[in-house]
């Protein structure tokens, strides 16, 4: 068994609010879960306007397919042209660890 983790860190664009913050976060997390059956949510920065943090988790009995959703969620995060991507966090874990 793998477990793959990406944690993303976002400079979002013209957000003023903690709610205008989460009418752009909450639709990606949504489309996340919805194309890659992955396990993701808001987990840091949650009181700062511009800035998100989002987590996201991935089992997979094969270390190919874990990276190539990994690679997807990454790919599908940077494209958003309304947030910023400044870094992401790649982890691969094995039940050997």
């Amino acid at each position: 068994m793998y477990v793959g983790t990406l944690s993303f860190d976002l400079l979002l664009g013209d957000v003023h609010s903690l709610k205008e913050k989460r009418s752009l976060v909450r639709p990606i997390v949504a489309e996340l879960q919805r194309k890659y059956a992955v396990s993701v949510a808001e987990t840091g920065n949650q009181d700062l306007h511009r800035r998100a943090e989002i987590g996201l988790a991935v089992v997979s009995g094969d270390t190919e397919h874990l990276t190539d959703v990994l690679d997807r969620c990454e790919r599908l995060v940077a494209g958003r042209p309304e947030v910023e991507l400044l870094s992401v966090r790649r982890r691969l874990h094995s039940d050997e660890d």
